[in-house]
């Protein structure tokens, strides 16, 4: 008998684990790196307790994997040992593919890879590792799968890995207006033709549980504070990569000077071994130490981002409902150009507009089924009477503009 590891979590309480190859994947240093990659990547500049990494959200959705098919069983449906062990493997190891601050510099670091990309390749090397027993998580998380309530439980609009990172992202950063009752919503799991359902009895958890995500984006993933700092954090990044491209030598460490001098393609990257190594090794220690050592640099512009970052003094970042007018930005412009004594080809790096969307709920393919009373299996837009879900299926889209603050103030760079 295998003894149980018993993980004390701040939302759950004891995390129970006694299966011999999951904790051999938690000690892998694949997963080990995520202690060193923080959840909200730079929400700790709005939230000083958001210091939680991907490491303690894939515990949290492990966790909730093994209540889900727990409960499920519970209703009588077979799930075998196998197939609830390859489950939990592959929402263990669903954000492992993630680099430096997460989402943050996702397209920086790689261009145009996303992590559930490298997720993926991540999960075939510890497969050929582990002699194939990842095999079955790794068709779960494909979708490939025959029985495709696993997936949904993996990726859907009702999966564990919201249900976690909403209550643990609401715990750390204490906005409460996040926190959700996971317990009940995963007791109202049901399966119709081996489909993810939610019992009719469940259908205002669900509403709680899509009021909350909305608030959580506006307030916390596309705070406006959150938006200037990763703004000022990809301009320096976009700065170092750009001098060294010019050759100048820069103070960094090899995997992420690996990924500064040279944009990859997938193929190319996906078919390097050393570049998967140089990415494993990479985490939010390389990028802070970076900026630490290029606030003595000589280059003017990457040595005030990066004084400027580091003492929080960010970008200024302006939100509404329409772009910002062209006159107005002309004006501003003009104004940074005079007051920070730079060029119009360097303006790019103190300038950066864009929009962001947010859709608690999103109607098409993968929406959210309830079943009646009478076993009838209806879309969670038909189920419900109240007009609040409606409501939040609408995709709302912001525009941004970030720019330094009190430009007059700053003087020139020196």
């Amino acid at each position: 008998m295998f003894p149980t590891k018993i993980i004390n979590d701040p939302i759950y309480g004891f995390i129970k684990i006694n299966n011999p190859l999951i904790l051999q994947l938690i000690d892998h240093p694949y997963f080990q790196r995520l202690k060193r990659i923080k959840q909200l990547g730079l929400a700790e500049f709005v939230y000083p307790g958001a210091h939680h990494t991907r490491f303690h959200h894939a515990l949290g959705a492990m966790h909730l994997m093994d209540q889900a098919l727990n409960n499920l069983k519970a209703k009588g449906y077979l799930i075998s040992e196998k197939e609830q062990e390859a489950a939990e493997i592959a929402i263990l190891l669903h954000d492992i593919g993630h680099g430096p601050f997460s989402h943050v510099l996702e397209f920086t670091i790689l261009n145009e890879i996303h992590h559930e990309q490298v997720s993926q390749l991540l999960m075939q090397k510890l497969n050929e590792h582990f002699d194939g027993q990842l095999s079955l998580a790794i068709e779960m998380f494909g979708d490939r799968y025959e029985r495709k309530f696993f997936h949904q439980l993996i990726s859907s609009q009702l999966d564990v890995d919201r249900l976690d990172y909403l209550s643990r992202d609401s715990f750390y950063t204490g906005v409460r207006e996040g926190f959700i009752g996971s317990e009940r919503l995963l007791s109202m799991l049901d399966l119709k033709n081996e489909q993810l359902v939610l019992e009719e009895k469940g259908i205002y958890s669900i509403e709680n549980f899509l009021m909350a995500r909305r608030l959580m984006y506006w307030q916390v993933y596309l705070h406006k504070t959150a938006i200037a700092a990763e703004t000022m954090l990809i301009q320096i990044l976009r700065r170092a990569r750009d001098l060294m491209a010019k050759g100048i030598k820069l103070p960094v460490s090899k995997p992420l000077e690996t990924f500064l001098t040279k944009t990859y393609t997938w193929d190319e990257f996906s078919q390097n071994p050393e570049l998967l190594i140089a990415f494993t090794e990479l985490d939010d220690h390389d990028i802070w130490a970076a900026i630490k050592g290029w606030k003595n640099e000589k280059d003017k512009i990457l040595k005030h981002l990066c004084l400027q970052f580091l003492g929080r003094k960010l970008f200024t970042c302006k939100i509404g409902m329409q772009p910002i007018p062209k006159a107005k930005k002309t004006e501003i412009e003009e104004q940074i150009k005079s007051s920070l004594g730079i060029s119009q080809e360097e303006l790019s790096y103190f300038v950066v507009e864009g929009s962001t969307s947010n859709a608690a709920y999103v109607q098409g393919d993968n929406t959210i089924k309830m079943v009646d009373k009478q076993g009838q299996v209806v879309e969670l837009m038909l189920a419900s009477d109240l007009p609040t879900i409606q409501a939040l299926s609408k995709i709302v889209k912001k525009y941004y503009f970030c720019c330094p603050k009190s430009v007059y103030l700053l003087g020139e760079l020196s």
